[in-house]
């Protein structure tokens, strides 16, 4: 552990979870200066969550928000690379730990195991209780300072980790779960199972998300559907909740995601934009109504 200027502490990459000394102290909550939570879940892996995570946290920033994105992928921890953050260390203060910024106006703020790795290759081989111990510790020890949103990016699944979570957001009142599925049977099918966990939970679902729905062509623009299409939509419809809308494949998108590039920003005309900024006005339309 090493001494930093601002009275901060490098805990460098060695996974050292500092234990929580503030339950109880009466002291104010890091999250509350959060005004809305919600989760990103999907029943499978490889549906493109943290994709729509990091997309939805680009377009709320265009929008003038402040959005900080908490990654509890422990296994999988993909979002420092898609913000080009990688390299970056995590610090302590006196409110638990500083997360990392993407840009000096600190508008997008992330947290990750990844940036607690020694090595970017290494391995969590971790059993549950010890993995569901780290979440709590993410939601309760992260400074995030005041955010108009906090996306929490989830491992695939309806196990540990997705109870540890949400119980340990519950206090906090989330705005609820964003549910994304690609279009073949194989994965709505492990979305519905999504659908029952949050049922089961009482989270409320913001609505379903179709990604990689459709191969748009980048020289004649003829859509192809290489997965089928329509199984996202068909099953907002069954389950009776909103259908935010399909993304596309798109290889500008692929691209400024390994690059870590603002897609919102540099590629406007790419046949995916319209469709994030569309989920993205959702979430803000649905945030300005009053709660009933």
């Amino acid at each position: 552990m090493e001494a930093v200027a601002g009275g901060e502490r490098r805990w460098g990459r060695d996974l050292v979870v500092p234990r929580c000394h503030r339950a109880g102290t009466g002291q104010r909550s890091n999250l509350s200066g959060v005004r809305h939570i919600l989760l990103v879940l999907s029943g499978k892996g490889g549906v493109g969550k943290s994709t729509i995570s990091t997309e939805l946290a680009l377009s709320l920033r265009h929008s003038g928000k402040k959005v900080g994105i908490l990654d509890v992928d422990l296994c999988g921890p993909s979002i420092p690379r898609m913000f080009r953050v990688q390299d970056n260390d995590v610090h302590q203060c006196d409110s638990g730990w500083v997360p990392v910024f993407v840009d000096q106006d600190k508008s997008i703020s992330l947290m990750s195991i990844g940036f607690l790795l020694e090595k970017p290759d290494d391995a969590v081989v971790w059993r549950g209780p010890k993995k569901n111990a780290l979440i709590k510790q993410f939601v309760a020890d992260v400074a995030w300072g005041d955010l108009d949103f906090l996306i929490v990016d989830t491992p695939p699944g309806t196990s540990d980790e997705h109870i540890s979570t949400v119980e340990a957001l519950r206090p906090y009142k989330p705005l609820g779960a964003i549910l994304v599925t690609t279009p073949q049977a194989v994965a709505v099918g492990d979305v519905r199972r999504e659908l029952t966990f949050c049922k089961k939970t009482g989270l409320r679902v913001l609505g379903i998300v179709e990604n990689m729905s459709g191969f748009v062509c980048p020289h004649c623009s003829e859509c192809t559907n290489i997965f089928s299409k329509g199984g996202g939509e068909e099953l907002a419809k069954h389950a009776g909740v909103p259908f935010l809308g399909c993304v596309p494949l798109d290889p500008q998108l692929s691209q400024s995601l390994e690059e870590g590039r603002d897609f919102i920003r540099e590629f406007p005309k790419s046949a995916a934009f319209p469709a994030l900024a569309h989920i993205a006005q959702q979430i803000l339309d649905g945030t300005s109504q009053p709660s009933s």
